[in-house]
């Protein structure tokens, strides 16, 4: 299976980046948005993510990895609500602002400028590679 790519945002005073490096993995829970649910859904073990601080911090942070495909939410109400498991991976040296990638051209058509709000959402490998590189990686 091809590896696929992605970007996950959270709110560094809920649950930071250095979180998850402490635990190592977590369960990515409290996903409440359909589109987002789908990227959910499509998730694999193997694939990459970008974890994102929004609020503030407005910065891609770090990686991770999906260590296990979607399930049942445990923290839902109702049915359909999945997670994922997320390995911790590297800090980025250099945190990259929402500002850098607005101004970076060959990243103009990131998810996370087109669709702002979304949580959960696809990076192509292209994107990805140019994160890690700006961010010393």
């Amino acid at each position: 299976m091809t590896t696929q790519y992605w970007l996950v945002k959270t709110e560094p005073s809920t649950y930071a980046f250095a979180d998850l490096q402490r635990d190592g993995r977590t369960d990515w829970t409290g996903v409440r948005n359909y589109a987002a649910r789908g990227h959910l859904n499509a998730m694999h073990p193997g694939d990459r993510v970008l974890v994102y601080h929004s609020g503030d911090d407005k910065a891609v942070i770090g990686t991770a990895e999906v260590t296990r495909a979607a399930f049942s939410d445990p923290t839902a109400d109702e049915p359909g609500w999945v997670a994922v498991e997320l390995k911790a991976g590297q800090p980025l040296a250099q945190p990259i602002t929402l500002a850098q990638v607005k101004a970076t051209p060959a990243l103009a058509k990131m998810a996370l400028i087109r669709l702002s709000r979304l949580s959960v959402q696809p990076v192509t490998a292209a994107e990805f590679k140019l994160i890690l590189k700006l961010g010393g990686a």
